[in-house]
């Protein structure tokens, strides 16, 4: 059973930079981080898999790194030029390996103008 916590969330200027890191325990291949902002759908921010290979939402590309360690099992999302608009709750997923997918509590990340 794959179980995820996440850390590092919190409040910062417009600007800033924050670094989410997401501890997993159990077998995992693709991981990835997803956010959800109030009244919004839940959206994919970016992914990481098992050889390294990394994906990012359009909204993203430029600004936020995602990268792991696999000796940790550790996950990170290094954001960094943040915006207003990158407000929401941020959750870290795992594709287990029997396919399905796990995701943690989430961590808030408040963004202001």
């Amino acid at each position: 059973q794959v179980q995820l916590q996440e850390s590092g969330g919190g409040s910062v200027q417009a600007g800033g930079s924050l670094k989410l890191s997401c501890a997993a325990s159990g077998d995992t291949r693709c991981m990835a981080w997803f956010r959800q902002a109030p009244g919004k759908e839940r959206e994919r921010v970016a992914a990481i898999d098992s050889d390294g290979g990394t994906t990012y939402a359009d909204s993203v590309k430029g600004r936020f790194t995602i990268s792991q360690d696999n000796a940790k099992k550790t996950v990170y999302l290094q954001m960094n030029s943040l915006k207003p608009e990158d407000t929401a709750m941020y959750y870290c997923a795992a594709e287990t390996r029997g396919g399905t997918w796990a995701s943690g509590q989430g961590t808030q990340v408040t963004v202001s103008s």
